[in-house]
């Protein structure tokens, strides 16, 4: 189903059904740097950064210290007490950013047909920390101290079947596993479930597994930066770059057909112009990098020049020779230097499926108020990387945006967002 699901859609037979890009109506956002889109989207345009400290269990005896945590939640102020046993952490922000964005639409669930609202997230690991804890019963205790509910609180598809039940979306719903890249592949679904009949789809992802296990599954990437300063440790473009930080959170969005939007007077952030997917050739296997093939298709698909594009919202890997290659791509797109290009992430860390759903939130922020968010810290551009790296706040009108997202095992992603009509 992924590698299916991968492919560029520009010949999707549902293309014709409803020809008009779905808009965005809802925005709900868990972040290191703010808890609530408002919140969190303040501090991005400030330039305040969630990277600290591990918090959530005692990282001092691992070579990597640093994460992105969500502030302030206090479970039982968003979660039902019924819900709370049955959960992960993760499950529970992404539950928390769905029922924030249901109601920043303005949606009455109720008053749509019975599956015509459906729900799409994005995964990377599912609910790492529950899984944890339950094998510590299974080996401490025994089997009969494992939860029951262990069968599906771990599972890659939980936020969607939770979502999916706590709002009552009997739709079409799914999930997609592509890692970072995922959050844009999720959304992409979700458009071709509206052009297939469905009215609303809430879609997106929030994804975090900052736990012991899920903290050594992070380490075998290689890609975590070993410093303990937080100002220094994510330098994505950077020539003193020294690899990445996890994070926790991601946003997830409501997406609607504009025919229903437009008849029940919905406000909208913007519109899905243009999607594309890619996969990379396996090391030491000819072929081209495909972030760049994939840009290019999804402004085509959306009718938009590069000239035309405002700001680029790149994968930001913090990975020098990751950073080199995709700085490549922008530049083989725009040109040296030919178009903003930030990394937001650089406050929260990298959220995995959670990153790139996030980077559509900022870009459709940065659409309604024109302005485009820092990358903070970074500065000195690493050589092979010709960019205008907006490093402190810009504003400007912004009416189209391209976001990039790259996957672990070659996955890439682009999405285009414009200005409603």
């Amino acid at each position: 189903m992924t590698a299916q699901l991968k492919e560029h859609d520009r010949q999707d037979p549902t293309d014709t059904a409803r020809a008009e890009a779905p808009v965005f109506t809802g925005i709900g956002v868990t972040a290191p740097n703010g808890l609530g889109t408002e919140a969190w989207w303040r501090a991005t345009v400030a330039g305040e950064s969630g990277i600290r400290p591990v918090s959530r269990f005692d990282a001092s005896g691992y070579p990597a210290t640093l994460a992105g945590e969500v502030p302030g939640f206090e479970v039982k102020e968003h979660i039902p007490s019924r819900l709370v046993p049955q959960t992960d952490h993760m499950t529970r922000l992404a539950l928390t950013a769905a029922a924030e964005a249901i109601q920043d639409a303005g949606l009455d669930l109720e008053q749509l047909p019975e599956y015509a609202a459906g729900v799409v997230t994005a995964a990377s690991a599912g609910g790492f920390e529950f899984g944890q804890r339950e094998l510590e019963a299974l080996w401490g205790k025994g089997g009969q101290h494992v939860s029951a509910y262990q069968s599906f609180a771990w599972f890659y598809a939980v936020n969607s079947g939770q979502i999916s039940i706590r709002h009552g979306l009997r739709g079409p719903s799914g999930v997609l596993v592509t890692e970072q890249a995922g959050g844009l592949d999720a959304v992409a679904q979700a458009r071709r479930q509206l052009r297939k009949g469905s009215q609303v789809m809430v879609t997106g992802g929030v994804d975090g597994s900052i736990c012991p296990w899920g903290w050594t599954a992070h380490l075998t990437s290689g890609r975590l930066s070993t410093r303990d300063d937080p100002a220094r440790a994510y330098l994505p473009f950077d020539a003193d770059a020294d690899g990445q930080v996890p994070g926790e959170g991601g946003a997830i969005l409501v997406l609607e057909d504009a025919g229903t939007a437009r008849a029940r007077g919905a406000r909208t952030y913007g519109a899905l112009a243009g999607y594309a997917a890619t996969f990379d050739p396996a090391p030491g296997v000819p072929g081209e990098p495909g972030l760049c093939r994939a840009a290019e298709m999804a402004l085509e698909q959306a009718g938009v020049t590069p000239a035309e594009v405002d700001v680029v919202f790149a994968d930001g890997s913090g990975v020098p020779d990751q950073d080199r290659l995709e700085a490549e791509a922008i530049t083989k797109v725009f040109g040296p230097g030919g178009v903003a290009v930030t990394v937001p992430k650089t406050m929260t860390g990298r959220l995995a499926a959670g990153g790139a759903p996030l980077d559509l939130a900022a870009a459709l922020l940065s659409v309604r108020d024109g302005v485009i968010p820092p990358t903070v810290n970074a500065g000195r551009l690493a050589d092979g990387c010709d960019l205008d790296l907006v490093t402190e706040a810009r504003r400007l009108p912004v009416r189209t945006a391209l976001v990039l997202a790259r996957g672990y095992g070659g996955f890439n992603a682009a999405a285009v967002v414009t200005a409603a009509a």
